[in-house]
């Protein structure tokens, strides 16, 4: 299993979106290297989901509910979606502030390339990560 980071807008849809709706497809990818991380998420892998505009925190945990697929809604092949399904939310938030004070996350791609939206979670900083938000393993 491999651990990963998605970001969205929550006016555009939120944890809470998901946990009302319980699945989703992942949509709206269209930046090279964010699409290259999408395509190697598999069924079972684990999301920080990382909410982006005035909140800047990963408030959540999901889990990829399908292998990626062509996106049904566009014309290019190029383009893949992947089912999500809510799993459970952080009970504290754990905002940008706090990584970017951590020195062991420098070199990860949520402080050095912010505008990547799908992005791998090196175990250690995915267990870094839930303990920092108030959950272990």
């Amino acid at each position: 299993m491999a651990y990963w980071l998605f970001k969205e807008e929550p006016s555009h849809y939120s944890y809470a979106d998901l946990e009302r709706e319980g699945r989703t497809v992942w949509d709206g990818v269209a930046n090279n290297t964010a699409l290259m991380h999408l395509r190697k998420v598999r069924k079972g892998d684990e999301i920080l989901l990382y909410h982006t505009g005035n909140e800047l925190a990963i408030v959540a945990v999901l889990r990829a509910d399908s292998d990626p697929y062509p996106d049904p809604q566009a014309d290019d092949p190029k383009l893949v979606v992947v089912d999500v399904v809510p799993v459970r939310r952080l009970p504290k938030p754990v905002s940008l502030q706090d990584i970017k004070a951590d020195p062991a996350f420098a070199d990860w791609e949520l402080v050095r390339i912010s505008r990547l939206s799908v992005m791998p979670v090196p175990t250690s900083l995915w267990k870094r990560i839930l303990k920092m938000g108030g959950k272990s393993g």
